[in-house]
């Protein structure tokens, strides 16, 4: 798989991109959680408020939050003491200062104190002492100032009191008693309050603190109302701006990968393509043409379809899992962490499991669809010998079985792997129920926040959700692995046939001349040689044919030439020089070969023609079909030469496929032509006529040409025999005819004796 994702290289510049803009996606995503606590804990519980210390206080709330304290200077020293004017205003010399009563009063404002304290300007560090020393009294002044808790304090207080003083504090509010409280019996009668105070979890005394300073506000005459729904607004749309930038992040993301999928598809079919160039038959046959196909295609989408998603797990996944756990250990209250814990394991449990079981059969899926492929293609490509003898049937029944192989692994493995979504989903829920449990236990007991349970189960859910996601990706991964291995398998496959580092060039003085000495041919991984000891030299100006029953090694003669194979033994040389020391494109360059079998492309009469130089001349193009015998039916077409041919040349004859590949051979004049029983489908008027135009045209040429008909390579000036590999005979006709047995069982056999003279004459 990491030899596959190099070819990345290309696309490095938008990966960087695509990686940095994870970050920024994970970053916001993270934070949303926060922003979700901050709302419900200081925009709808503390009504916005979001310190612990007032910034306005009135001199009357001043002065009972300090009877609760012995540090009353180190108050004070935070504060400015600012009187109401004439005006109704309160005036100050200190831009800090005056900035903040603008800020909670407004410009038009009406006076409900005479005095007031305002904050001054403090540094972080001053602020957080401060908060320090004004929460616990700040908790304890509201405490005290309850109706509910101040009825029970002058319940107990009256019980210790003679009955003659009863009446007259019983007139008196909580704080005028306690003010007029000597200093040890005021702390005996709070003792029980201050004792629960301290045992608070610090969260929970800060947000009681800030409840208390939303009561000064209101005391001071101030609009909490505004002041909650200004910070509610805000933080609305901080929101709703950060989850903009996820959204602008994840489009982006998405097309990123896109295009970085799609250019690494193309990648790599341009490789396996340009590698599948370079094979010889012997790889062709190794791989099959059916795999080769799916590979390049089927193969490639696996790995594209996975490229697409793979740097949301790879990069986002992670960020999300590592930073929603840190976050929930710094940010929350971590007692719940060990909820995680366990979503995890059950997680890695259930994912592992499934990947065991499905991981096999994954291997044995793209296997199946090369046996589908391949099966598909022989139907098809056969289809006419098929229906000729009725054996739909049992090609159906073929194509089946191939069919319902791969339909009951596709099965297996969507069913394991379906039931992994509605198992995560399970543990997902589950984790969600059992964090609202134990969270809604702990702010029962006052150790948690409402806000900090919603932020933890966010957080919970990002991790949970993060697993999933490469829980996801294990589902395409194992496919997508075996479709890269077999990707590898063709680029990295050694061509049998290549070029050696230092190339030689033909001998100009040898020009067209082929030469077999002592050659000897077995197919890879064969046990016996198919050709043993080929000696014969066709030369320029000469027709060399190679004649022979079937089986007998004919057109593998032919095909060491182009080197479609190399010879296994021996000497294979052409215009004086062996083949094997020339580059594969130069010895192919002075060869015009015609196949056994005629092969078009799809386009038309001329392209396939001009199939070597799509520059050449049209009276070169005609004149090849001309010579072909191709004209006649050329003319026949509507379009004549820009007529369509289908492709394989499909709506062509066989004779006429036959004859334009020829004139294709003959418009690329070639120092050697090499016909592999073209004229086969010739009928013998046409296969006479062309062979009398051909002679013409290749007069200083080296032709070869491999026949079953005896009439074909009569008037030949070298004609060699073989049988079974081996060369039993070589000569003329005339030579054969009298001193080659098997040559002459096979001209008999196509001609009587007085028609072998004639043409033998003529």
């Amino acid at each position: 798989m990491l030899k596959v994702l190099k070819n990345l290289k290309k696309s490095l510049g938008a990966v960087i991109i695509i990686v940095i803009l994870l970050c920024v996606q994970a970053t916001t995503d993270l934070a949303l959680p926060d922003y979700t606590s901050k709302i419900v804990n200081e925009g709808i519980q503390s009504g916005g408020i979001t310190s612990a210390i007032p910034e306005i206080i009135t001199k009357k709330d001043m002065d009972n939050l300090l009877i609760f304290t012995d540090k009353d200077d180190e108050i004070l020293e935070n504060y400015t003491l600012i009187s109401a004017t004439s005006e109704n205003r309160y005036e100050t010399q200190e831009k800090h200062e005056e900035k903040i009563i603008k800020q909670y009063y407004g410009n038009n404002y009406e006076i409900k104190e005479d005095m007031i304290y305002v904050l001054k300007e403090l540094n972080e560090e001053q602020e957080e002492a401060l908060i320090g020393i004004m929460v616990d009294p700040l908790m304890e002044m509201t405490t005290v100032t309850s109706e509910e808790t101040a009825n029970q304090i002058k319940e107990q207080l009256l019980q210790n009191v003679p009955e003659t003083q009863r009446e007259y504090i019983q007139n008196m509010s909580l704080m005028e008693i306690i003010e007029q409280m000597p200093e040890e019996q005021k702390g005996q009668a709070l003792a029980e309050f201050t004792k629960r105070i301290e045992e608070m979890n610090d969260s929970i005394k800060e947000q009681a603190a800030i409840s208390s300073v939303k009561q000064i506000y209101v005391n001071a005459g101030i609009n909490t109302d505004d002041i909650q729904n200004n910070y509610i607004l805000r933080t609305g749309l901080q929101m709703l701006g950060i989850a903009l930038i996820t959204m602008i992040c994840a489009v982006t993301i998405m097309l990123l990968s896109s295009r970085v999928a799609a250019k690494l598809g193309k990648t790599l079919r341009e490789k396996v393509f340009k590698k599948v160039m370079t094979f010889s038959n012997a790889e062709l046959n190794q791989f099959s043409t059916a795999s080769l196909i799916t590979r390049s295609t089927n193969d490639v989408q696996q790995i594209q379809m996975l490229i697409t998603i793979l740097f949301r797990v790879v990069v986002y996944a992670p960020i999300i899992g590592i930073g929603g756990f840190l976050r929930v250990l710094t940010n929350t209250d971590n007692s719940m962490a060990w909820i995680i814990g366990i979503a995890i394991v059950a997680i890695l449990f259930i994912v592992a499991t499934l990947f065991a079981i499905a991981m096999p059969r994954f291997r044995k899926l793209q296997d199946l669809i090369d046996k589908l492929n391949e099966v598909s293609r022989e139907i098809l490509t056969g289809l006419p010998v098929i229906r000729a003898f009725n054996k739909e049937k049992k090609e159906e029944a073929r194509f089946d079985v191939a069919n319902k192989d791969l339909m009951k692994t596709n099965l297996f493995v969507n069913k394991a792997m379906s039931m992994m979504m509605p198992l995560l989903m399970f543990i997902m829920n589950a984790i969600m129920i059992l964090i609202v449990w134990v969270g809604g236990h702990n702010v029962d007991q006052g150790v948690m926040q409402v806000g900090d349970m919603m932020a933890f189960i966010q957080y919970t859910m990002q991790i949970v959700m993060a697993f999933l996601m490469i829980s996801m990706i294990s589902i395409m991964l194992p496919r997508a692995a075996v479709s890269a291995r077999r990707i590898n398998e063709v680029i990295e496959a050694e061509p049998s046939i290549k070029d050696k580092k230092e190339t030689k060039k033909f001998d100009p003085n040898k020009k067209g001349l082929v030469e077999f000495k002592n050659v000897s041919f077995r197919y890879p991984d064969a046990d016996t040689e198919i050709l043993e000891d080929i000696n014969f030299t066709a030369e320029p100006g000469k027709t060399t044919a190679i004649i022979g029953s079937t089986g007998s090694g004919k057109s593998t003669v032919v095909n060491l030439i182009p080197r479609f194979y190399d010879v296994t033994g021996g000497e294979l040389c052409i215009d004086g020089v062996n083949v094997k020391d020339v580059s594969q494109k130069d010895l192919r360059d002075i060869i015009g070969f015609v196949p056994q079998k005629g092969v078009l492309f799809s386009g038309t009469i001329e392209s396939n023609i001009k199939y070597y130089d799509e520059t050449m001349s049209d009276e070169r193009m005609v004149e090849a079909a001309e010579i072909a015998q191709a004209v006649e039916f050329i003319n026949e077409k509507e379009n004549k030469y820009q007529d369509p041919i289908a492709q394989g040349g499909g709506n062509v004859s066989g004779g006429q496929k036959q004859r334009l590949s020829i004139a294709r051979a003959i418009a690329k004049d070639p120092e050697i032509f090499v016909f592999d029983d073209s004229f086969s489908a010739l009928d013998f008027k046409t296969d006479s006529s062309l062979r009398e135009a051909l002679a013409t045209r290749t007069k200083n040429k080296t032709v070869i040409i491999v026949a079953q008909r005896i009439s074909t390579i009569l008037n030949a000036d070298k004609i060699i025999v073989l049988e079974e590999g081996k060369m039993v005979g070589l000569g003329t006709h005339e030579e054969l005819m009298k001193n080659n047995e098997t040559y002459r069982q096979i001209a008999l056999s196509q001609l009587s004796e007085e028609e072998l003279g004639e043409k033998g004459g003529k």
